[in-house]
C-alpha cells in the first residue's frame, strides 16, 4: 500500500527560503526523475517525522499530492542536521509503477542459536548486510532472511542462494557475493591437527 503524503510546491528556491521553511518546522524537499524537471516541494515536518519511524521506508511507494496533482515516487535520500539530527532535506525520485526498480534492502540472519556450525564452534562472518533487488515497487520485500539453522562450518550463503519472493530478482553483481559464512575448523580437523603437532621438548 502506498504512503500518502501531502506537499506544497515551493516557488522560491535558495538557502534563505529553505531556512524559512525549517523555521516553520517544515522540511524542504524535491521530486526528480522520469525525464521531468525537478519539483521543489515543502512537506509538513511533523508528518514526515512520523514516517521516518517506518521500517524499510526506502522500499515503499509514496503518493505525493501537490497543487499540480499526484506523483508516484520513492524516497532516495534524507539529510539530517549534524547537531540536532532533525531532518533538513528530503529527496524523492519519480517512478513508473509499471516498471521494475532496483533498491537495496537489508539482509537479516535468523536461528544463530540453533545453527549446526555455530554449535560446533564456528564463527559467523556476516559480511554483506544489504542486497540490491529488482522488482515492481509493490513486490519489493522489506528485507531478505538467511536461515543459519542447517549451515555448518565451511558453509557460505551467496547471493545466488538467497530465497527471494516471486517476481523479485537480484541486482547486478549480487549473485557472487558471499553474504554470510561460517568459518572455523570441524572438531575432528582440530583434533587431528593437535595430535599431529610435535610435542614440546621437555625442560631440563
Amino acid at each position: 500500500m502506498a504512503i500518502e503524503l501531502k506537499a506544497e510546491i515551493r516557488n522560491v528556491a535558495g538557502k534563505g527560503a529553505a531556512r524559512a521553511i525549517r523555521k516553520n518546522k517544515n522540511i524542504p524537499a524535491v521530486i526528480y526523475g522520469e525525464k521531468k524537471d525537478p519539483t521543489p516541494i515543502e512537506i509538513v515536518g511533523h508528518d514526515f517525522d512520523a514516517l521516518v519511524q517506518i521500517p524499510s521506508l526506502r522500499t515503499k511507494l509514496f503518493n505525493i499530492t501537490t497543487g499540480a496533482g499526484k506523483e508516484d515516487a520513492m524516497l532516495m535520500d534524507i539529510q539530517y542536521h549534524p547537531v540536532t539530527d532533525r531532518v533538513v532535506h528530503v529527496d524523492f525520485k519519480r517512478i513508473d509503477v509499471k516498471k521494475p526498480v532496483c533498491v537495496s534492502v537489508p539482509v537479516e540472519v535468523i536461528n544463530a542459536d540453533t545453527s549446526k556450525g555455530l554449535k560446533l564452534g564456528g564463527v559467523l562472518n556476516f559480511a554483506v548486510r544489504k542486497v540490491a533487488l529488482v522488482a515492481l515497487v509493490d513486490k519489493l520485500p522489506d528485507r531478505i532472511v538467511i536461515d543459519l539453522a542447517d549451515l555448518t562450518i565451511g558453509d557460505s550463503v551467496h547471493g545466488s542462494d538467497l530465497v527471494l519472493p516471486e517476481g523479485v530478482s537480484l541486482g547486478l553483481h549480487q549473485a557472487e557475493l558471499a553474504f554470510a559464512t561460517i568459518g572455523g575448523k570441524m572438531p575432528e580437523e582440530a583434533d587431528a591437527k593437535k595430535a599431529a603437532a610435535p610435542a614440546a621438548p621437555a625442560k631440563k
